[in-house]
């Protein structure tokens, strides 16, 4: 077993998010003693936001939305979802 970092002291969410995301989890957790744990009653937290889309792009989502046979708002977060997990992985 390797010797494990501790863990350092942060104030906040903000700065463990930014801990996290840039640091190796191996080097301060041990995983092979992680077990699997499920949450069944958490939700995803969601921020309702105002956004501003030319007509004819509302239009044109929400067409391709009707072929698809889904709410136009659930097919946005789809194609947004999309494109941030592509920008990501570059």
């Amino acid at each position: 077993m390797k010797n494990l970092k501790p863990l350092p002291k942060l104030k906040n969410e903000k700065e463990w998010a930014h801990f996290w995301m840039t640091h190796d989890s191996t080097e301060y957790v041990d995983w092979s003693k992680a077990k699997k744990t499920v949450f069944p009653n958490l939700k995803p937290t969601h921020k309702s936001i105002s956004l501003r889309l030319p007509v004819y792009m509302l239009d044109e989502i929400k067409l391709l939305a009707n072929k698809k046979d889904v709410p136009y708002q659930s097919l946005m977060k789809i194609f947004l979802a999309e494109k941030v997990k592509e920008e990501i992985a570059v």
